[in-house]
């Protein structure tokens, strides 16, 4: 099945608020979809016998950094019965306060059993919470790490359990 007829079937099963963007010319090709409904439009794309996308192959989650205030989540997905790659990527306000809740995204590790390492890496390191992921917590960091490493605004700890961390990386 081509770009465009994906882009039809999802259009038709969810109506054309699911739709947020397109870029046919990307490789893969990307559907930009409404957060609320990645997880059933995930779940259409491997269920139905015509798309039949069996792999996640990554998960990434992307800062546009706070001037943009939108931090993103891009889904490669691959058909190995249909030799089809197709890309989806949701887009989530950033919060750029401390006190703010982090950006929630639906999980799809239910779908794709690779997701749950992926949606968790995405958390510890820039701060998307996936809701319905059975087990939200870091997976790179401790626990009681404070912050979001590969956020563009991310202060780095100096201490961390009373210890001086040294982020110079030069040989003086």
């Amino acid at each position: 099945m081509c770009f465009e007829n994906i882009v039809t079937l999802l259009i038709d099963k969810f109506g054309e608020g699911m739709l947020e963007g397109t870029d046919k010319d990307a490789t893969p090709p990307i559907i930009q979809v409404a957060v609320k409904q990645i997880a059933a439009v995930c779940m259409e794309l491997y269920e139905n016998k015509q798309t039949y996308f069996d792999y996640l192959s990554c998960l990434t989650g992307i800062d546009n950094g706070p001037d943009a205030g939108t931090l993103e989540v891009v889904y490669h997905l691959y058909s190995i019965p249909y030799n089809v790659a197709l890309g989806l990527k949701v887009q989530v306000p950033r919060n750029n306060k401390a006190t703010d809740a982090l950006p929630q995204v639906p999980t799809v590790s239910h779908i794709w059993r690779t997701a749950d390492w992926h949606e968790r890496e995405a958390y510890d390191v820039l701060g998307i919470h996936f809701t319905g992921h059975p087990d939200m917590r870091r997976i790179l960091l401790p626990a009681d790490w404070e912050g979001h490493p590969l956020r563009k605004d991310d202060q780095l700890q100096q201490k961390y359990h009373g210890i001086h961390v040294d982020y110079n990386t030069t040989d003086n």
